[in-house]
Formats: structure tokens, sequence, C-alpha cells
């Protein structure tokens, strides 16, 4: 106890009360709560279950077919985080193609994209556009920047994706959510107040250790009161109304559509696509692509560790035919996702 008050940690470790399953929404989330060694502290009658807030995860398998049909096909320069590069496609990754001839360059942002079409005009070039809201302003603002340049050599496969309806896609996943404040600091608080009305609880959480350890001592301190809540723990970046700039470029460009998610199949309203004014800079139009199915390796259990319906460690293959060297899933793959995480800081144990 300090100056008379009750700490986080003796919030946590002092819990009592019913059987809580807190979601780690956030895939950064999942690993700072590892690498700082919360979970080590939790009571027993506290579960941690990691959810879909890993982009790279959630990607489907058809979008990896999509990029490599774009650079095999269609001799199409890919601008990829680097994630993605060895994610598993149906037949192979991204970095199997390169292996084949095809042109895959690694980028930190949109715009690097953008400068390197405008640095090699005789090449097609196309971002893959991949993450949730906090990302998706990005590129909407690359498509603006080559527009305005006149670039006709650059275009966005995308693979954007919004929360609201994962969230209840992901209902009676969890007690609580631990919500992912990068994401509110864009969108704002509204929708998790909104969902604590239809009786989902949650907590937007921060990054440090202070921030975390905060932010799950609410979690639990009100999920064992049993009455459905919403709690900012993060409040020196995210404010009730979020980002009216971010909103509004993505809101200028782009639109809803109906989206896959790896594990949760497709979801309603719940990615972005570029509206049809900007039709010549989105990748699937450009270049007449067909419809895609992936298949995923059978066995992978990436889809049921995103639902929070296993853990890792209960895979088969992890550890053993999966690892991040040679990863059969992405959640192995993406430094934000659970299996990676449970890998390297010895999850099985846990």
């Amino acid at each position: 106890m300090s100056n008379g008050k009750v700490t986080p940690a003796e919030i946590i470790t002092g819990y009592q009360g019913p059987k809580l399953r807190i979601m780690e929404v956030c895939g950064t989330h999942t690993h700072e709560i590892f690498r700082l060694g919360i979970r080590k502290i939790l009571p027993p009658q506290v579960e941690l279950i990691s959810g879909p807030g890993c982009p790279v995860c959630v990607t489907p398998v058809g979008f990896i077919d999509e990029a490599i049909m774009l650079a095999l096909d269609h001799q199409v320069t890919i601008c990829t985080f680097g994630d993605l590069v060895r994610v598993p496609g149906t037949e192979m990754s991204l970095a199997g193609a390169r292996a084949k001839g095809a042109k895959i360059q690694v980028v930190y942002a949109p715009m690097d994209a953008v400068e390197y079409a405008k640095e090699h005009p005789d090449e097609q070039v196309a971002f893959l556009a991949v993450g949730f809201e906090t990302t998706t302003p990005a590129s909407a603002l690359a498509v603006k920047k080559a527009k305005e340049a006149g670039l006709t050599n650059f275009s966005l496969l995308t693979a954007n994706k919004t929360m609201p309806n994962a969230y209840q896609a992901l209902k009676g996943s969890a007690d609580v959510f631990l919500y992912p404040g990068h994401v509110n600091a864009v969108t704002g608080t509204a929708l998790c107040e909104q969902l604590a009305e239809e009786g989902v609880s949650g907590v937007v959480a921060g990054f440090t250790a202070k921030e975390l350890m905060t932010a799950l001592a609410v979690a639990i301190k009100k999920g064992g009161e049993g009455k459905p809540f919403f709690a900012n723990a993060y409040p020196r970046v995210v404010k009730q109304e979020g980002s009216p700039e971010g909103q509004r470029i993505v809101a200028e460009m782009m639109e809803a559509c109906d989206s896959e998610w790896r594990g949760l199949g497709v979801i309603p309203a719940s990615g972005m696509k570029l509206k049809k004014e900007y039709a010549e800079y989105d990748a699937r139009v450009k270049f007449s692509l067909p419809e895609v199915k992936g298949r995923s390796n059978p066995a992978c259990r990436c889809g049921e560790v995103l639902q929070g319906k296993c853990k890792p460690c209960d895979c088969k293959v992890f550890g053993k035919g999966c690892t991040p060297e040679h990863p059969i899933g992405a959640c192995m793959v993406s430094g934000e996702g659970a299996c990676s995480a449970y890998y390297q800081y010895g999850g099985m144990e846990i």
C-alpha cells in the first residue's frame, strides 16, 4: 500500500471474486504483458486470453494469394510491411514469390510506397494496406498524395479492418475486453460506451507497465462486480472524440465493406475499401482480380487462437512444426501474434 492507497498490483493479486476472462484485443498488449511478467502475478481465477488485435494475424490467406497474383501474374511491385512477407498463402508466401522472381519491397509507411512509385515510373506499384483504424488514415493519405502527384502506377490492395463489428462478433468470448489504446486514439470512446450499454464490458489500455497494470486492475475490480462497464484507463492519449482529422480523411476516401477475418469469417461492414471516385487506385479494380478463396494449413489453429477458443500451446504443431523460423500460421509470424508471444516468453507454462 502506498500513501494509504491500494496499488494496481495489490488489486490484481488480492482479487478473490468470481472467475474472470479478460481478452487482450491488441497483440502489442499480449507481448507487453508477457514481457513484463504480469501473467505470473494473476490470481488463478483471472484468465488472460488473446484476441484478434494483430492486423497481420487476422488477414486471411486469400489476401496473400491476391498479392502473389499481382506480383507474379501482373508483374506488380509489392510494397509491404515486413511481417507480411513470411505469412503463408495457399501455395506460398510473398517470400516464396520473391524467390520466383516477384518484386517485393519492404517499407515502413504507405508514403514510402508512393515515393517508390515516383522513383520507378516504369513499374506498377501496389501497397498492401493491412491494419485497423490506427493505420487506415495513412493509407488513405497515400492515395490522396498519389492522386495529387498525378501518379498512374500506384494502387492499394486493401485489407483494412475496423473493430466495431468485430467486437459484436466476439460477444461472449470474454468477460472484459482490454481495448487497444492506439485504435481508440483515432476512433474515440463512443463505441465502447455503447457496447457497455449493450452488456459488453471493457477498459481502454495504454502500453507502459503502469498503464497496463492500471487497466488490468480496473478490469479486475469492476469486472468482479458483475455489472457491464466501460473505463478509459489511457486518458493522456485517448479522448472521447478521438482524432477528427484521421476520421475525416478516411470518411472522405473510403467506405465500409464486408471483410473476411482469419478465424472469424466474413464480418459485415468490418472492412474499408476505396470509394468509386478513387477506383483507379484500387488494385482489385485496376488489375481485374478475380475473387480468391485461400486455404490455410489444416494443422494450424490460428483461427481458434484469435477467437480465444484455445491457447497457442494447445496447438499440436506449436513449437514443433511451427516456430518463428518456420511458421505454419500468421500468429507465429507476426511480431504482434499470440503464438509468437507464447513461444518467445515460454507461454507453455502459463
